[in-house]
């Protein structure tokens, strides 16, 4: 019960860490709130906040209070997951670097862990608290922990660690109820099982894996079957809830990319899997994710690239997939207005002849004393099978046959269907519908509600009815009024039908035209939009934002990328008029028959200039002084610590140790410099470097290139084995080596500790020469964890020269840089840095989404990174990918001035590397209610006193 108001909650995971621009939080928030979610859930990256121990920021776009008003604006409740730890394929799962130097074990009450938590919690507790809806604020839940499930072998969960955690919540205000997500339906933390317990017990479940590598393949997956039983074992008490299902999935470094993610997961899929989920009698539903954004500034893991995508419904551009989304909003709006799925009573999974006439067919039923809910799919889940049926089922007028008409349902390949039983609607009540409920409205003594079917399908209705049906628009099938009963077939066509019985309307729709609808909820009296009363159904097009009534005028906001024609379906009051984005739409009609009214909004194509980006006049400066022999790092990072607290995961091997975060730098790339006085006799020079999936590791002695690990999509570390020129007895010289940092480890299993595999150099050895005779110092990011750009947060910078400089950042000395392009690259190994600036004036009142596109065709092996107005928005690895294509969002492209650019280009073989190809590329253009867009801080370079 949510002030007073019983609802299933509908989440779609949003993380505002990858979003950069609070003034686009909103328009996501509208998105979901579109689909007829009511939830989102989010997770903090603590990561982002503390950047060094104590030091604790959440400002700008890491703010949480802007956060909280989009949520309140657009009606949307919220299920807060701060952490500690959060998985989310974030860098170390959430945990800050420093925690690599914490020498007990992560996510235990070890002390030294436990007080780096409670010092978190401490300032991220009580900014949850005054989001908290006791407080007026939108969120509803909190999860103290996530994924606390998994045990190395040999141990068991530490309860003391999770009580711990949530202690330290309720100190610091927390009153809302605690909800965990056990990794799998263990009954880990239920209630009543003591130490550490929640108020709610829920889990995750990712039954298609992680990989995308072949999208239409399901053979072999999990597909659940027993959650509900499972879920009455281990906690009858609370509401069944599923706090992360798959609704996507992150690719890797590599891998296929996310358009084969988005055909996996696609709205097939929604149809078999969560349908599937609802036969458990969910009720606290979120799926991971709803937008999944951008690994922007090396927030990542390993694993993952740049694009955070994750195949979700709503695309890292924030369009919206087509069939994906509009799949969900099918399903979210039947649950808004069916309250008889709340306190029905789910059944076990049979595919008995009880229910259906075939084996291949699948039934689990609901039921209340009066509506039951009969979820039908096909017994091999993974079949794309077209199989006829019939149904078996009790109702108030006995047990029927369905279809009574004669005939056979049918289930098309991977569809599942919800079937109702004795289902209200308004004052009336379906005997049963084959066809599934989209929605359905009741005002005054009219009710019109809304069905649809796949096409070619034939569905049956039937109703407790004397009353001839009455066509208003196409045709339906057989008929029969017997007994004070109407039963008709309609067979499902791209033309809809439109019937009415008495004070019924009834539209039959095809499901792909019903993706076409939208059921709006109007504002409450005090303005709020959580109320779910009184709702608009309106056929539109692209999307739907909000809707107001005002003496008569029906004011719609929303998004249009076509000419469109809209018909207001359904509305609590007269409406005698209709407005769109503020402009009033002229001509309208009215139809006798229904009266609803329809007008036609045209789309209008606006002028707008992309700039062509390798035409700009581009400075160039050498990033790799390094290598040059008369560079002075007086000011780097001795590397002389002989001990590491990061021993859990590896002992060391060198005489001091080279592990990155010993010494502050966690993210980004590094670079290290060996020192040592030849004596004539070394021939040859080992390293093996760790940076995680996707690395690579240039290596020069002196100004002598000795070699590179390009890296692949597999390796986290490697051993180059290289051969020294000849080198002069008694000269000094220096070895350069440079990592590209791929983010830490996530560390899901407890007592592993995988966070702490540290980035940097693991070991060497010089050939005829002490290991001990070399001096190291490194350096990362300029300052390390006291990092430079507070508005940007800790990881977004690296180790490469002009990001110690600082030249990254908007307005650079360009006029000591020389002249040089991307497209004419370097001759030998190396990196360079490009710069430049474009302008632009896009028209107001569209949405244009744009990206930043690499185009190659060589495969030479070369990392660049993007930064847009200071923001590194793109890792690009060539000869890896799978990411060519790096979309950057308005808030950060500055689309009404200037905008700045740089370019790294690391290359890695002796050749040399150029960028073949770069443009600036419109994905969609859209007209829209939305904006205008407030710039994110991007503060401009200043010089660096401190900068080496």
């Amino acid at each position: 019960m949510i002030n007073g108001e019983r609802l299933m909650i509908y989440s779609g995971e949003f993380h505002p860490f990858r979003l950069p621009v609070p003034g686009l939080w909103l328009d996501i928030f509208q998105k979901i709130k579109a689909l007829g979610f009511n939830t989102v859930s989010f997770y903090v990256d603590w990561a982002l906040l503390e950047g060094k121990q104590g030091d604790f920021s959440a400002e700008g776009v890491f703010g949480f209070e802007p956060f909280f008003k989009a949520a309140k604006d657009a009606g949307i409740y919220l299920l807060a997951r701060p952490g500690p730890y959060i998985n989310a394929e974030s860098s170390g799962g959430g945990f800050p670097g420093w925690i690599q130097r914490t020498r007990g074990h992560i996510r235990t009450s070890a002390p030294d862990f436990l007080n780096a938590v409670e010092g978190y919690i401490s300032k991220i507790g009580p900014i949850m608290a005054e989001g908290q809806i006791t407080k007026g604020g939108p969120i509803l839940l909190l999860q103290p922990e996530n994924e606390y499930s998994h045990p190395e072998d040999g141990h068991v969960l530490d309860k003391a660690y999770m009580q711990a955690v949530e202690d330290a919540y309720r100190k610091a205000g927390i009153v809302v109820p605690f909800i965990n997500n056990d990794g799998l339906n263990y009954g880990y933390f239920a209630p009543g099982t003591g130490l550490g317990e929640v108020d709610i017990y829920g889990h995750d479940s990712y039954p298609l894996g992680f990989d995308c590598s072949h999208p239409y393949n399901w053979t072999g997956s999990y597909f659940p079957t027993d959650f509900y039983a499972v879920h009455e074992q281990q906690s009858p008490s609370t509401p069944y809830a599923i706090v992360e299902f798959q609704g996507g999935s992150f690719d890797p470094w590599g891998g296929p990319g996310y358009d084969d993610c988005a055909i996996l997961l696609n709205n097939e899929f929604e149809r078999v899997y969560y349908k599937n989920d609802y036969s458990f009698g969910v009720k606290i539903f979120n799926l991971y994710m709803g937008y999944g954004g951008t690994n922007w500034g090396n927030l990542g893991f390993a694993v993952g690239y740049t694009s955070y995508d994750y195949g979700g419904p709503i695309k890292e551009d924030r369009t919206v997939w087509r069939e994906k989304y509009s799949e969900l909003k099918l399903q979210a709006n039947f649950f808004k207005v069916s309250p008889g799925y709340l306190i029905a009573q789910p059944h076990n999974q049979t595919n008995q002849s009880e229910y259906a006439n075939t084996s291949e067919i699948n039934v689990t039923p609901l039921t209340t004393n009066l509506t039951s809910f009969y979820v039908v799919r096909h017994t091999d889940w993974t079949s794309t099978a077209t199989t006829p049926y019939t149904l078996r089922v009790p109702s108030s007028a006995g047990n029927l046959t369905l279809p009574q008409l004669g005939g056979s349902l049918t289930l098309n390949g991977r569809d599942s269907k919800v079937h109702v039983i004795d289902y209200p609607v308004g004052s009336h009540v379906l005997l049963y519908s084959t066809a599934e409920v989209f929605t359905w409205t009741s005002y005054g003594s009219k009710t019109t509600v809304l069905l649809y079917g796949g096409p070619g399908e034939t569905h049956e209705i039937a109703l407790e009815t004397d009353a001839h049906p009455k066509i208003i628009e196409g045709h339906i099938g057989k008929s029969k009024i017997a007994g004070g009963r109407l039963t008709f077939q309609w067979r499902v066509s791209d033309q809809r039908a439109i019937v009415d019985i008495g004070s019924l309307t009834i539209y039959l729709l095809d499901r792909n035209s019903a993706y076409n609808y939208w059921v709006l909820d109007l504002p409450a009296e005090d303005g709020s939009r959580y109320s779910k009363s009184d709702p608009v159904i309106v056929k539109a097009g692209y999307l739907l934002r909000t809707a107001d009534i005002k003496t008569g005028m029906l004011a719609l906001t929303g998004d249009l990328n076509a000419t469109t024609s809209f018909e207001v379906i359904s509305a609590p009051t007269k409406v005698d008029g209709l407005s769109f984005n503020g402009r009033r739409a002229s001509h309208l009609e009215e139809s006798h028959a229904t009266g609803a009214i329809s007008a036609v909004v045209e789309f209008e194509v606006p002028k707008s200039h992309i700039p062509d980006l390798l035409s700009l006049h581009w400075k160039t400066v050498d990033s790799l002084p390094e290598i040059q022999p008369s560079y002075d790092d007086s000011k780097w990072t001795k590397a002389d610590h002989t001990y590491t607290n990061n021993t859990e995961t590896r002992n060391l091997t060198t005489p001091t140790s080279l592990y990155s975060s010993d010494y502050g730098y966690n993210g980004g790339s590094l670079i290290y410099r060996g020192h040592f006085t030849a004596n004539g006799k070394e021939s040859a020079f080992s390293i093996q470097t760790q940076g995680g999936e996707g690395y690579g590791a240039s290596v020069w002695v002196g100004e002598h290139f000795l070699g590179s690990w390009i890296g692949d999509g597999d390796e986290s570390h490697f051993t180059q084995n290289l051969t020294l020129p000849p080198l002069t007895r008694g000269k000094p010289y220096v070895l350069t080596v440079l990592i590209d940092h791929m983010g830490n480890e996530e560390s899901g299993p407890i007592y592993s500790d995988t966070m702490k595999m540290p980035r940097g150099i693991l070991d060497y050895t010089l050939a005829g020469r002490s290991a001990s005779e070399i001096s190291w110092k490194v350096t990362g990011n300029l300052g390390g964890e006291d990092y430079q750009d507070r508005v940007r947060g800790p990881l977004n910078e690296g180790a490469m020269f002009a990001e110690r400089q600082g030249w990254h950042l908007p307005g650079p000395p360009t006029d000591k840089f020389s002249s040089g392009s991307p497209s004419a690259g370097v001759s030998n190994a190396g990196v360079s840095f490009y710069f430049a600036s474009f302008d632009l004036d896009m028209p107001k009142g569209y949405d244009i989404p744009l990206s930043f596109v690499f185009t190659n065709s060589s495969g030479i092996p070369y990392r660049s990174q993007l930064y847009v107005n200071g923001y590194q928005f793109g890792k690009y690895i060539n000869h890896i990918g799978p990411q060519t294509a790096f979309p950057v969002p308005e808030g950060i492209l500055n689309y009404d001035g200037t905008n700045y650019i740089a370019l790294s280009l690391w290359a890695m073989n002796s050749t040399g590397a150029k960028v073949e190809g770069l443009h600036l590329e419109s994905t969609a253009l859209i007209q829209t209610s939305y904006g205008p867009v407030e710039l994110s801080p991007m503060p401009a370079w200043r010089p660096r006193p401190d900068a080496y």
